[in-house]
């Protein structure tokens, strides 16, 4: 079946870096709106108690270089850091990674239809799915590809648009049952601020992705987690994981096994299995709770120690 293009409708553009990609290639060909910066739309504002406001039209490498970022969000920061390339980091915006497409080779091929162009199904569930969803949550098993929405899930944060002033990761992104979008962005709905809670001072961060290659891949698996101790206890602990689903997810499941229980590398190893709960993998992606658990488990024992 010949494929649709993605739509006819204006898309926005602000650094392009996805876009510019789509174009190319054929997949997208509608007018394009250029956005501009308007105030409070760039760059990093704090409030008294420690919070932090990031403009959409910030930059990766700008996030990633924000010493006090560092300080309050390490996870944050360590994200950013990991995401593409220095290239891409010094274009690419926050906005832009929240609200970008679908990386499925499927998607991406302008010669082939899919649910994400309009199609009535999804080629890469009976296709090569090497690289897909291994919780297979909707009728998209394409994973979610923004590495931001994943760290920013783990800390709580919140989106503004220009309709809508605050929205959780999940309100933005859905629950993966709409294998039509990305993202639940209205038409012409654009991001305009993300919103972080104050930190916590004894709260401890790590990020770490699972990738062939040392640099430009896109993560197979990626963990986000943040955690509070006392007394070489769990007192309160967030894990987020990414490449996993069409949407980030928080791995409740371990996140309940933790909290209370002292960090020994045993506990820590039995909730790390606990990852897996809910998993629906593909035929081909089965590999992928095996990297999840290690993942889950390195993270939270380097935040431990």
């Amino acid at each position: 079946m010949a494929a649709r293009i993605e739509n006819a409708a204006p898309e926005f553009r602000a650094a392009g870096t996805d876009l510019s990609e789509r174009r190319r290639s054929g997949v997208s060909r509608g007018p394009i709106v250029d956005l501009a910066v308007t105030s409070g739309t760039i760059g990093i504002d704090w409030a008294q108690d420690g919070s932090a406001r990031i403009g959409a039209f910030t930059t990766i490498a700008a996030i990633a270089a924000d010493a006090r970022i560092r300080d309050a969000y390490p996870g944050i920061a360590d994200a950013a850091q990991g995401l593409a390339t220095p290239q891409i980091r010094n274009l690419a915006t926050l906005g832009g990674n929240l609200a970008q497409r679908s990386r499925c080779w499927y998607f991406r091929n302008p010669q082939i239809d899919c649910l994400k162009k309009g199609g009535s199904d999804c080629p890469a569930r009976s296709g090569n799915h090497l690289y897909h969803a291994a919780f297979d949550l909707g009728p998209c098993v394409a994973p979610h590809p923004s590495t931001m929405a994943m760290a920013l899930l783990a800390y709580d944060a919140t989106v503004a648009t220009d309709r809508r002033s605050r929205l959780s990761i999940p309100d933005l992104l859905g629950d993966g049952s709409n294998g039509a979008a990305d993202h639940l962005l209205a038409p012409g709905e654009r991001i305009e601020t993300i919103a972080l809670p104050a930190p916590v001072a004894v709260e401890r961060a790590d990020y770490k992705r699972a990738i062939g290659r040392t640099y430009a891949e896109w993560p197979l698996v990626e963990v986000c987690a943040r955690a509070v101790l006392s007394g070489g206890t769990f007192q309160r602990i967030h894990i987020a994981a990414g490449g996993i689903a069409p949407v980030p997810l928080r791995l409740t499941a371990c996140e309940v096994a933790l909290e209370g229980r002292p960090a020994t590398a045993e506990a820590i190893a039995q909730a790390a299995q606990l990852a897996r709960a809910g998993a629906k993998p593909l035929p081909m992606t089965a590999y992928k709770l095996a990297l999840l658990t290690g993942l889950v488990r390195d993270v939270v024992e380097r935040i431990a120690k």
